[in-house]
């Protein structure tokens, strides 16, 4: 008869030929020479809320989640039924300024006619003489030659009024135009999309979020170095990125951030040292030239190491020396 193995024997026997492959496969530690400083860290992506200025109803989201997008690409439309009706109604009152203006105009004309016929006939009296026109003859048609004047005035004051109303009318058009622009939101960089926060139909508030975008342009790694090893540490430094899930490849980095100041060591970072209590926050970001080569395989979270140079005369060993995935689309496996 065939023998029959325990569960518990077979557990054991899977559980170490899984540790054995885990063995096998681990990073190799690397011995690093001096001037070259190593700590664990975790790959973060700048994160980008696409938001709504104004209140309003979601009429449809235009991407979905994990999709990469080009920047200026429409995300979503928000409902702009009650903003057309207000943009119809803009319309119509410039149009009625419009108007007025073109009345005021033809009204200032035929003020205009009159003061010259009150001028004119003013002009032929005082020519007579007062032998054959009284003196409250010439006295009326001066007031008549008055009154047309200040016609005149008034009718140009009437103009600059209706001009006045039509620029009026027309910048409110054009802020109900912006805020119908607005409805529709836009990616503001290339990038991938993350979470879809609001769903068609939703009303939502001035502010309130529908997608999250990740900026695959803006990758780096965030490690914590010990504050002995800070006053060597300077923006531009070379750096090596090695993520746990591939640790076949390195990535090139360069020191983009050092706090100004030291914190308590995360509980997620592992020193070697537990005794550092103080550490320094740098980020060791990667060239936006090399993501735009693996956008589709940037993933936040992911941990590794981060390897700092501290004086460029160090050399790397060639464990750390660059060593890319083959691009996406060549055909061969990354």
């Amino acid at each position: 008869m065939p023998m029959r193995l325990s569960p518990t024997i077979i557990a054991l026997g899977l559980a170490a030929a899984v540790g054995a492959y885990l063995y096998a496969v681990r990073p190799k530690d690397v011995a690093l020479p001096a001037g070259l400083l190593q700590a664990n860290g975790r790959v973060e992506v700048e994160r980008v809320d696409v938001a709504t200025r104004l209140a309003g109803r979601v009429a449809e989201i235009l991407v979905k989640e994990g999709e990469f997008v080009a920047k200026g690409a429409i995300i979503a439309r928000m409902d702009v039924a009650e903003l057309m009706a207000q943009r119809a109604a803009a319309q119509a009152s410039l149009r009625r300024s419009e108007v007025s203006i073109e009345k005021t105009k033809a009204e200032l004309g035929s003020r205009e006619a009159d003061l010259k016929l009150h001028e004119l006939e003013l002009r032929r009296a005082l020519d007579l003489g007062r032998h054959i026109m009284s003196q409250a003859e010439a006295d009326r048609r001066q007031a008549q030659r008055d009154v047309a004047s200040a016609a005149v005035t008034v009718a140009k004051a009437g103009i600059a009024d209706a001009e006045a109303a039509r620029d009026a009318a027309q910048a409110q058009l054009d802020l109900i135009q912006v805020t119908i622009d607005d409805m529709t939101l836009q990616a503001p960089m290339a990038g991938r999309v993350e979470y879809r926060l609001a769903q068609p139909g939703e009303v939502i508030a001035a502010g309130g979020r529908v997608v999250t975008l990740l900026d695959v342009s803006d990758v780096f790694m965030t490690i914590f170095l010990p504050t002995a090893a800070m006053g060597r540490v300077a923006l531009g430094s070379e750096a090596r990125i090695v993520l746990d899930a591939a640790p076949r490849f390195v990535f090139p980095a360069t020191v983009s951030f050092v706090a100004g100041e030291a914190q308590f060591t995360p509980k997620y970072v592992e020193t070697k040292n537990e005794r550092e209590k103080l550490m320094y926050r740098v980020k060791l970001k990667v060239a936006p030239e090399l993501l735009a080569s693996y956008r589709d395989y940037v993933r936040a979270g992911l941990t590794g190491t981060g390897t700092v140079r501290l004086s460029p005369d160090i050399a790397f060993p060639p464990a750390l020396q660059p060593r890319l995935p083959q691009p996406p689309g060549d055909g061969r496996a990354p």
